[in-house]
């Protein structure tokens, strides 16, 4: 390999290593001390719930795993956003698992608590795959209960989404390991079925010292809500369990007994290797964001060996459209060209960049492949459409609104690959977040943004310099130097791939190694979803 490979290589590789230890610290949860006082009651913690009901040897994709980091740090911080997520089989079928982290402020909900639990449910209404919830929690954590109880998206949406859940037939079943409190007892009760684990479980609206003050009855937690009163008085939960693990086998047995779905039948044949290493990725994709690459090589990291048929080479060459397999899947690749390139006029095309003639390329494509019923992959490294008044002129508003509108009604899943950039109505074109992808995931090259940072630096700058200005001040020099440090330094913490996933506006950081895997799990978790609309993108200029 030449030297500037191994050059990018060492870079992306630090990237990934400093990423994987922050990962390290954020799974301790609260804390050594807390884990080991949750083990000393006789329970598990929610990582090791997570590990013992998983199949052996089955994918574990976990989604926010960053979430609520650097967030909440007056409270003493909320890793994982006090719950752990994950997409995996059990008893041999995809489900998706939510285990709240009592050694998180007691598994009490923050707003990032909610946003996560609701991207889990999304992930089970659009897959059509059952969702387990492993509930040990204090309930909303109330200095905060203005940013989580009365909206739209707030707490009360997830009972919706119990009650929508079941009534689409899609399996939930609920375990109670611990506290279940207030307005997160229906959580439970909402779920086909529900355990709940002797000695440690506990279900109620109002804990004994709430009941004692509201009604003036004296009665213990156990009696009141514990796993006899509510298998043997109430009827409330359907199972007691010894432990932990008696409950966790219990719900390994109920998902084993489950009978087979419609498939939405996508195709796979064999799989095949890359053409290159995955490993490669590393070295190919260069230490700076502003710096050009191929991207038909990281295309051949991560499509099966000579399966791309490119869809319309030619044109519009700063978009790449190839129909491939990844891991013996069918996929329509939507890639950005990071290089210079030519145009059918000869003109060089800034890589990265979305023409006119490539959003046109891209809309077709995405059409072929919803009439085909093949899912779409994007492998997204863009710093936007073009601009300039020969790009106004060719309509590139009227392009860029077809591209949109087609990944808006798109109806095959599609997964999102944040390599690089992903800057203003690129990261939508591209199917950012706002476009339901079915997952989303960044590498930790991944920078996302309305422009990148030097620009908008210099923008807000102007902004800065104006206010003064009119107010009948000046700016020095050397002012205006520290001034545009402090901008740009705030700004690309903003655009950072933590920073983004903290906030799930992607689901995972990943290794770029396993890209492959997270894409070949999610088009086999969506093919138990049927598609049940047919593709249509409504009135459009053409």
């Amino acid at each position: 390999m030449d030297l500037e490979f191994e050059i990018n290589r060492d870079h992306n590789a630090l990237l990934l290593s400093d990423l994987k230890q922050l990962m390290a610290t954020i799974k301790q949860g609260g804390g050594k001390a807390r884990l080991e006082k949750i083990r000393a009651a006789g329970k598990l913690t929610a990582r090791e719930r997570v590990a013992f009901i998983v199949d052996k040897g089955a994918p574990i994709l976990e989604i926010g795993g960053f979430a609520g980091h650097d967030m909440y740090l007056e409270e003493g911080g909320c890793p994982s956003a006090g719950v752990v997520v994950v997409v995996t089989k059990i008893s041999g079928r995809y489900c998706i698992v939510v285990a709240n982290d009592a050694s998180v402020k007691a598994g009490a909900w923050f707003p990032m608590t909610t946003k996560k639990n609701l991207r889990a449910q999304e992930i089970a209404l659009e897959n059509r795959i059952p969702i387990i919830y492993l509930v040990d929690s204090a309930g909303v954590f109330l200095p905060r209960q203005d940013e989580i109880f009365p909206d739209k998206e707030h707490f009360g949406r997830i009972f919706r989404n119990n009650a929508q859940m079941s009534s689409k037939g899609i399996i939930q079943i609920a375990a109670v390991m611990g506290s279940c409190v207030a307005g997160g007892a229906y959580l439970p009760i909402m779920s086909d079925e529900a355990i709940i684990v002797e000695g440690s479980g506990s279900i109620f609206l109002a804990g004994s010292y709430l009941v004692k003050a509201a009604v003036g009855e004296n009665i213990d937690n156990e009696t009141l809500g514990g796993a006899t009163t509510h298998t043997e008085i109430s009827g409330v939960a359907d199972y007691k369990a010894l432990n932990d693990q008696d409950a966790l086998t219990r719900i390994k047995k109920l998902i084993d007994k489950t009978g087979a779905t419609p498939k939405a039948g996508f195709d796979r044949s064999k799989a095949s290797p890359p053409k290159r290493k995955a490993d490669d990725i590393l070295g190919i994709l260069p230490r700076a964001n502003n710096l050009p690459y191929d991207t038909y090589e990281i295309i051949d990291c991560i499509a099966d060996q000579d399966s791309i048929e490119e869809y319309k080479p030619q044109y519009g060459q700063t978009l790449i459209t190839a129909y491939a397999r990844i891991d013996g899947w069918a996929v329509g690749i939507i890639a950005n060209q990071r290089k210079m390139v030519k145009n059918k006029k000869g003109e060089l095309q800034f890589g990265g960049v979305i023409y006119s003639d490539s959003a046109d390329k891209a809309t077709r494509f995405i059409a072929n492949c919803n009439q085909r019923k093949i899912p779409l992959v994007f492998l997204q490294d863009v710093t936007g459409f073009m601009v300039g008044s020969k790009a106004e002129h060719g309509g590139i508003i009227k392009d860029g609104a077809k591209m949109v509108n087609a990944v808006a009604n798109s109806v095959v899943p599609k997964f999102t690959v944040i390599m690089g950039n992903s800057f203003g109505a690129g990261n939508y074109a591209m199917c950012g977040k706002a476009y339901d992808p079915r997952l989303i995931v960044a590498w930790p090259t991944a920078k996302l943004a309305v422009m990148g940072g030097q620009q908008a630096a210099q923008v807000l700058l102007q902004i800065e310099t104006a206010k003064l200005k009119k107010e009948g001040g000046k700016m020095s020099p050397k002012k205006e130097k520290e001034l545009l440090e402090t901008i740009t330094q705030r700004y690309e913490k903003q655009t950072e791939p933590v920073y983004a996933a903290a906030r799930l506006w992607t689901d995972a950081i990943i290794d770029p190694k396993e890209t492959r895997a997270w894409i070949s799990n999610g088009i086999a978790m969506a093919d138990h979803a049927p598609i049940d609309r047919d593709f249509n993108m409504g009135v459009l200029q053409v």
